[in-house]
Parts: C-alpha cells; structure tokens; sequence
C-alpha cells in the first residue's frame, strides 16, 4: 500500500507525463480519496496514505498549473469532480454537508452528522481562524497556526475540494479601479457609472472590453446582449465601445427604463462633449437596439438571430453574451451558438444553477450523462451560488451579522414546535437583527410565517442554541468549501457540451471574486483562437 502510495508520488513529480498519465494519476488519486474517507483511522497505514495522497494532490495541482492545460484535462477532472461529491462519509458518520440546508442546524442535528474528529477540530474556532484554516483564506499578513493535528479525512477534503476546483483568481491582484472611491471605477467615466452599483461598474467594464476584444478576433458584425435588465452592459458596449449592439429582454418595464437610461446618457455625453471638444470618439453614437422578447432554451428564437441592418458581405455575424445569464437563459445561448451558424461566438456568464431544468439544463453533455450518479440535487446547484470569498471576508472581520445563521435555526425549532408541519418557510427579511436579543428575533420571524408572536418561548433552549453560533458558522463554512466544486463540474458539463461538437472552448476568470462571485466567463468560437484567449483575459492598460 505505502509503496504504491510512493510510486504515485514520485510520478507526480516528474516533468512532461503526457495526458494518459494524468488520467491514470487523478485515477489513482481518486482511489485514494475514496479510501481515505471510507474507512477508520485506527490503522497507522491509512495516515501514511493520507500523507502521500496529499503529497501528490499537491503535486498535481503545480504542475497543471504550469501547464495551463484546462481544456486538455476537462475529461479526468469532472470525474474526479464528481467523485469528490459523491464518495463515502467516513464510517459512522453521514456527513450531510454537501447538500444541507441551515435552518435545519438543530433540528436535524447537523453537528452530529459530522465525524467526531471533525467536530473536536472545528469546535471552538473563531470566524476569523475558520476563514484561514478551512477556507484556506487569512487576512493580510496573517500567518497560518492550527492549534491543533486535525484528521486527515478533513484536510484530504478540504485540499482537494481546492485542487479540483476552477480557478476563480483573475490575471490581475485587486480591482485597481476602487483604489481611489470604493464606489466609484476610475476606468468608467461618470456617465457611464449613473445608476450603477460598484459591482456592476466592474462586471459591465470587464465583460465588456472581453466582447470587444472577441469581437475583433473573430471578424463578428453584431452583439446580442440576451437577458439584457436595465441594459448596462449593452448600453456600455454600444456608446462606450463603439459596438452595434441588439439588448433582449423579456421583461417590458425593464426595457422602458433600459430606453430611459439610453437617452439619459446620450445627454450626457454630449454635455460632456460640448466641455471637451478634445474628447476623442469611438465613433458614431448609436443607442443599443432594445427587443422585449423571452427566449426559450428548447426552441430556436428567431429574434435573436435577425441581424439590424443588412450586410453587404451577405449576413451578420454574431456575437452572443449574457452577464449573469440565469439558469437556463445560459443554456440558451449554449444552444443557439451550437446550432445556427450565423452565431460565431459566446461570451457567457451563467448564474442561478438552481434553477437549471431538470433534464435539459443539466447535464448537457453526452459524457456526464453517462457517468452513474450525474445528478446534482437542487440544494448542491444553489449551494453552488453562494459567495465563498465574500463570506471569508465577513468571517474575517467577525461581525454580528454572523449570527444571523443561528438564529434562523433557533427560529425553525419553535416554529416546528407550534407547527410540525410547517417546515422550512420563507421569512421574510427582519432588519439590523444583530442587534437583537434572540427571542425578539424569534417572535419577530414568527409573525413573518403567520404564527403568533407571543408563543411561550423556552428562553433557555434558545440561550443554549445561541451558545453554538461559532458551530453553525463553522457548519456552512464547511458546507461552502465544497460549492465551487458544483460550479465545476457544471462548467466543465458544458465545455463538454461544445467540444463535443468540435467547437473551441475556455473558462476564463475576469472578475474579481470578491465583487462577482459568479465570476467565470465561458468564451466560444467556431473556429481555433489559439493563444488569443489569454489576450481575452488580461485587463486593458
């Protein structure tokens, strides 16, 4: 067993090993994984495998990285992906931490379902130490110090749950737009930063000059912006960067005020114009083409392909994109690039994977569909959604709105008291709850759900869950180590989906995380862009 484990070992170490051996390795790797969380840890020879396993995720992981080989590794890495999701608890456990929901902490008694060894080494840590020692994410400067040796099964999970997962860190350190006003993008002029969010600021600017630079590779003579909103992106791409531009969106107020904004900024930029006769255009001002139309992933949207103006070169070609395009409106695009050749290419990012129908959105490809146990349930695909790097910010700064957690879990413990049949109901938003007592927050959620607020409560049953707010905490941090795996594997479904029809496909990371964590572009062309792709990633001087 120790010599097999070796043998992985010094493989991983070897330089130039061809694509076969790396499929055999994550193979391997996977073997062991399996094993490490599957069995006791009474035996000294499953430490000496664990130790080597980790050995050799490590090894793996530099030395993709050295090769940037994304596309070439897609096969081996959704299967070990996939398997990572489904292995086996260790023995005694059933470790529900892939698909929990939070406010059944304690009334499903969540803690338990962890490995002992696993509790003793999570119990007591501060959000802080969760942030740095399970979500792998100190503070600026921060030396990492266990207190203690934790078990091996949980450091295997937590290294190869990194290892597996996409890269999600663009090319550059930090959003140098903010460093001047955290609300304001020195890369965007003011009227372009009217009406927008910091966030969205960065999301339009950086999508945008990808489009444009995607654009121009691919000789492409028309945008089309789909799930448009408010048409931000469509409204930059058009009059800040000189692209012809058709916004579709399904939803008729939402495009009134997306016209509203147009003429609003066109004032505005020729107010500015009239100040700076020295300005230096792009070209022509031309408003985005603004569509009301609902586009459905099983049919063809005829809309979508009708070019604005005739070409002389015999039709448009198209370039299709969508910002946070949600749930199955990504799958559209997916679809409408791969089957009408008027579509050249795709600058897609996808959002809401919990609501990805149930076949059709999921999977897409013909590979994942045959591997045994493809399905994703709907609490692993939301899971997928939430923010892992915002969170370890908020741990990191250990605010009271932290609590929020356990206290709507104390909450779902008297509400299914008064009411066993009531589970899990929505409540609605209670305001600045960290300054709550938790018995106010509980009549207050009682009121949301319809119950009576002045139930007798057990004042000293809430005071005990309260006591537990770091194991609730510690719980979804747990829980969220695992979500950028679910991102992947539905990712790496639909660069399956494209190449399996021979088109050319990437996954590139163009914000940054801590603004947008849905942050992965998928780029596609009909044809080989080569090393153009990295150009499509670097940010503009």
């Amino acid at each position: 067993m120790c010599s097999e484990c070796i043998l992985v070992s010094e493989e991983g170490g070897e330089s130039g090993t061809g694509f076969r051996e790396e499929v055999t390795q994550l193979s391997r790797m996977t073997h062991w994984l399996q094993l490490v969380l599957s069995v006791g840890w009474g035996q000294m020879g499953m430490i000496v495998v664990g130790g080597f396993f980790l050995k050799t995720l490590f090894l793996e992981r530099g030395k993709g990285e050295r090769k940037r080989g994304r596309q070439i590794s897609v096969d081996c890495n959704i299967s070990v992906c996939r398997t990572t999701l489904t292995m086996e608890p260790p023995v005694g456990s059933s470790l529900l931490i892939t698909s929990p929901l939070l406010q059944e902490f304690f009334t499903d008694s969540l803690w338990g379902t962890l490995p002992c060894s696993w509790q003793e080494a999570l119990d007591g840590l501060n959000p802080p130490q969760l942030a740095t020692l399970l979500l792998g994410m100190p503070g600026d400067g921060e030396v990492v110090r266990y207190r203690s040796v934790w078990p091996l099964t949980l450091l295997a999970l937590k290294s190869t749950a990194y290892a597996l997962a996409f890269n999600r860190t663009p090319g550059f350190q930090t959003p140098s737009e903010f460093l001047e006003n955290p609300s304001q993008s020195s890369r965007l002029t003011a009227p372009f930063r009217k009406h927008v969010r910091p966030k969205k600021q960065h999301e339009i600017r950086r999508l945008g000059e990808l489009v444009k630079k995607l654009s121009d590779l691919t000789g492409c003579t028309q945008v089309v912006d789909v799930g448009s909103g408010q048409g931000h992106l469509s409204r930059f791409m058009s009059l800040g960067l000189g692209l012809k531009v058709k916004s579709i969106e399904g939803d008729q107020r939402l495009v009134e005020r997306a016209q509203h904004l147009d003429q609003e900024l066109l004032q505005a930029l020729e107010k500015e114009e009239k100040r700076n006769p020295q300005v230096v255009q792009i070209g022509s001002r031309r408003s985005p083409h603004h569509v009301v139309q609902w586009v459905d992933p099983r049919t063809r949207c005829e809309e979508l392909l009708l070019p604005l103006e005739d070409s002389p070169q015999g039709g448009a070609r198209l370039l299709l994109t969508g910002l946070h395009a949600c749930g199955d409106l990504s799958v559209a695009l997916l679809r409408h690039f791969s089957c009408c050749p008027e579509v050249e290419a795709l600058a897609s990012v996808g959002c809401c994977y919990m609501k990805l129908s149930d076949p059709g959105g999921y999977p897409l490809s013909q590979w994942v569909a045959t591997l045994p146990g493809y399905e994703l349930s709907y609490r692993l695909r939301e899971g997928a959604c939430h923010a892992l790097e915002e969170y370890a910010q908020r741990l990191q700064k250990a605010g009271p709105g932290l609590r929020t957690h356990c206290y709507r879990a104390a909450l779902e413990t008297v509400i299914r008291h008064a009411q066993p049949k009531l589970r899990r109901p929505g409540v609605q938003g209670i305001p600045r709850v960290h300054e709550l007592k938790i018995e106010e927050y509980v009549q207050r959620g009682l009121q949301r759900v319809g119950l009576d607020p002045q139930l007798p409560l057990n004042l000293a049953a809430l005071r005990a869950h309260q006591a537990q707010e770091n194991r609730v905490v510690a719980f979804f941090s747990l829980a969220l180590l695992l979500a950028p795996l679910v991102e992947t594997l539905i990712l790496l479904d639909r660069l399956l989906y494209l190449q399996e029809q021979g088109f050319h496909s990437e996954l590139l990371p163009i914000f940054s995380p801590e603004l947008s964590p849905r942050n992965l572009v998928l780029v596609a062309t009909k044809g080989p862009l080569g090393q153009a792709f990295s150009v499509l990633e670097s940010e503009d001087s």
